[in-house]
């Protein structure tokens, strides 16, 4: 699919003062079946909830790298029988993940950086989910991570993971929501969450890159400690590095 760029400009002037909950039905009616939500088993249940309120079925995907806390993937199935949804799993190609760690061994992160590891584990299989529709959902928050996801908006196309001659079209309803109100609504709407967050771990990745946070500590301070803030993105929003 191709989408018209007056279009996709209607399309941002429409959600641009929206309710995130009014932004997933959008989402959905306008391009189901050909949308599916991002989902990491963390916060963005919130928009799994929202999901689920609108009654229009949507495609749930989650990216499993094989190096995730026990307790995410608990928190899956306890996400998959509350809603009774399917979940798809996608897992990095096997082949990449041993020629990477034969060569530089399970924790090559800590000394080269994460992005080698990232991509293989998290840019290629997302890439391959992405491959299937022609929009997706995200939970992205403006006050994620200010030195690169400030600038966050609430539609916007992806250049960086399109198909080629396709257009791909990404949504982040709660672009402009606080960790604050996230939370606000998890326990309004006693949706549930991953048991990670309430042992201090408010950013959640992988089990060796992601350690608990300190009050005062921004919650992007707890992935990636030992890199500087403007390189804490492993890919999948490719975007913003390139808009930060």
């Amino acid at each position: 699919m191709i989408i018209d760029p007056s279009e996709m400009e209607q399309l941002a002037r429409q959600l641009d003062d929206a309710q995130p909950p009014e932004i997933v039905a959008q989402a959905l009616q306008r391009f189901t079946p050909q949308i599916a939500l991002s989902f990491s088993g963390a916060e963005d249940v919130v928009l799994v909830d929202m999901v689920a309120k609108t009654g229009i079925p949507c495609r749930l995907f989650t990216l499993d790298t094989g190096r995730l806390h026990p307790e995410t993937y608990q928190f899956l199935e306890t996400v998959r029988d509350r809603y009774d949804i399917a979940i798809e799993a996608y897992f990095p190609q096997p082949d990449a993940v041993q020629r990477l760690v034969a060569e530089k061994g399970l924790f090559s992160f800590y000394r080269d950086g994460h992005q080698e590891c990232c991509g293989i584990r998290k840019v290629e299989p997302l890439r391959r989910a992405l491959a299937t529709v022609n929009a997706y959902l995200t939970g992205q928050r403006q006050d994620q991570s200010p030195a690169t996801r400030a600038a966050v908006s609430v539609v916007q196309l992806d250049t960086a993971f399109a198909a080629d001659g396709q257009s791909l079209v990404k949504f982040n309803p709660l672009a402009r929501w606080t960790a604050a109100q996230v939370w606000q609504y998890i326990r309004a709407h006693e949706v549930p969450y991953n048991p990670l967050h309430d042992r201090g771990f408010r950013s959640l990745g992988c089990e060796p890159c992601t350690q608990p946070t300190n009050p005062g500590q921004h919650e992007r301070e707890g992935r990636w400690w030992w890199e500087e803030a403007t390189k804490k993105e492993c890919g999948l929003h490719a975007l913003n590095v390139a808009q930060g």
